[in-house]
C-alpha cells in the first residue's frame, strides 16, 4: 500500500495546534504507518516537496512571507485543512488588523523597547495590511476549527483523510 505524504506547516500562530497534533500519542503510529510526513517543524526539508496528499495548517497570513507560502503550498497539496481558529478565523493574529502597520512597528519596536529603538528591515518579512485566515488567499478543504483543536479531533480528521474518507469535522467540532 502506497503512504500518503503528509505535510505540516505553521504560519502566524503560537504552535498549539502543532502540540495537540503531537498529542495524539499513541495515535502517532497509525499515522506513521499510512503516511509519509515530508514536510513540518519536526521534519528537516527546507522546500515545500511538490506533490502533497495533505497538509495541514497552522497560523493566520500575516506577511508577504506567509502569503507566497500558502500560495505554493495550494499548488502542491491535493486536500489543504485550515487547522485551529487562526487558520480558520485569524484569530489572535488578527487582533492587530485595527492598527496600521507603520504604527504598529513603531508601538512595537520603538516605543516598546528600552534599546536598540528601531524598526528592523533585515530577516522580518513585510507584514500585509491584515493577518487574514487561510480561505482568504486560497481555496480550503477542510476547516478544522479550536483554539487549539483537540488531540483527538486532529485524529479523527487525519485518520479519515488518511483511510480515504471525507471527514465532516465542519458540523463536528466548534471554536474556542
Amino acid at each position: 500500500m502506497k503512504k500518503i505524504k503528509l505535510a505540516t506547516v505553521w504560519l502566524d500562530g503560537c504552535a498549539g495546534c502543532h502540540m495537540s497534533l503531537l498529542d495524539i500519542d499513541a495515535g502517532i503510529l497509525t499515522v506513521a504507518q499510512k503516511a509519509d510526513i515530508v514536510y513540518g517543524p519536526l521534519v528537516d526539508a527546507q522546500e515545500f516537496p511538490d506533490e502533497v496528499d495533505v497538509t495541514l495548517v497552522e497560523g493566520a497570513v500575516s506577511s508577504q512571507e506567509d502569503l507566497h507560502k500558502i500560495q505554493k503550498i495550494r499548488q502542491c497539496t491535493r486536500t489543504l485543512v485550515s487547522l485551529g481558529d487562526c487558520a480558520v478565523t485569524g484569530n489572535v493574529p488578527a487582533m492587530r488588523n485595527t492598527i496600521p502597520v507603520p504604527k504598529l512597528l513603531q508601538r512595537i519596536y520603538v516605543e516598546g523597547v528600552q534599546e536598540n529603538k528601531s524598526v528592523p528591515v533585515d530577516r522580518v518579512p513585510p507584514l500585509l495590511k491584515q493577518a487574514r485566515p487561510l480561505r482568504d488567499y486560497v481555496k480550503v478543504d477542510l476547516h478544522v476549527p479550536g483554539c487549539p483543536p483537540s488531540a483527538q479531533a486532529i485524529l479523527a480528521v487525519v485518520s479519515d483523510l488518511l483511510d480515504g474518507r471525507n471527514p465532516e469535522a465542519n458540523a463536528k467540532l466548534k471554536f474556542g
